[in-house]
């Protein structure tokens, strides 16, 4: 298994200050180093502190590529849509300037469109520079679900970069990076709140912990995952 690094942090607002500064860090040392960068996002209700900071960062946003690291099969004009949220929250301030590739596209199937996403998907340099991930109370990490169809092989697929993802406890159908994709980014993090996910991932990171979609992520990561967690937010 990978190094696990953890940064606990007092509050919301102080832990999306501090990943922003480290992710914006690895993001200007890319473009330095390669002319780029690039960054895969997770949605959710925890991530709209962090992109807001991150959006504030003083970067060459003009060379880095945003993508997410999932998405429901919705269109952006959805509420559900994370492609809408990171519009909202993150393609704001300095980083309007970014490119962003979003996983969604207008096809009959999730199917057809994980394969349009992959060509897209295949237009970034890879390995991808960042990774934020999040997880659910249940483990699930990106869009491998436990109770997902086939969430075994899904896992274990090498030859895509995107693919489609049903599960009940989703809702609708998913389009996800693969788990090779994300576990060969140059850095990954894990962003968490609440003591409730937390006591989810110390138990599945565990040595007799069971295999959990984050914890199969920890575990192939290439270099070490780095932790952020704080309580949860005080304020609605």
């Amino acid at each position: 298994m990978a190094d696990v690094l953890w940064h606990d942090f007092t509050g919301s607002e102080v832990l999306a200050e501090a990943l922003a500064e480290t992710v914006a860090m690895h993001l200007a040392d890319a473009i330095e180093k390669r002319g780029a960068a690039s960054i895969a996002v997770s949605g959710g209700s925890t991530p709209p502190p962090f992109f807001r900071a991150l959006s504030r960062q003083e970067i060459d946003w003009t060379r880095v590529t945003i993508t997410l690291v999932d998405e429901r099969f919705v269109p952006p004009s959805s509420e559900r849509s994370n492609a809408a949220l990171a519009s909202r929250h993150l393609l704001q301030n300095n980083a309007a300037k970014a490119n962003f590739i979003g996983l969604y596209q207008p096809t009959e199937t999730v199917e057809d469109a994980a394969e349009r996403a992959d060509e897209k998907i295949g237009e970034i340099p890879l390995p991808l520079d960042v990774v934020v991930l999040g997880m659910g109370p249940d483990g699930h990490t990106a869009s491998f679900f436990p109770d997902a169809e086939d969430i075994a092989l899904k896992m274990q697929v090498q030859d895509r970069r995107v693919l489609p993802i049903y599960a009940k406890s989703a809702g609708e159908p998913r389009l996800t990076l693969s788990m090779p994709l994300i576990s060969q980014a140059r850095f990954i993090a894990v962003h968490i709140e609440g003591e409730e996910k937390r006591q989810v991932l110390e138990t599945t990171l565990s040595a007799d912990g069971a295999k959990l979609p984050i914890r199969i992520a920890v575990e192939q990561a290439a270099a070490p995952v780095s932790i952020y967690w704080a309580p949860g937010r005080t304020t609605p």
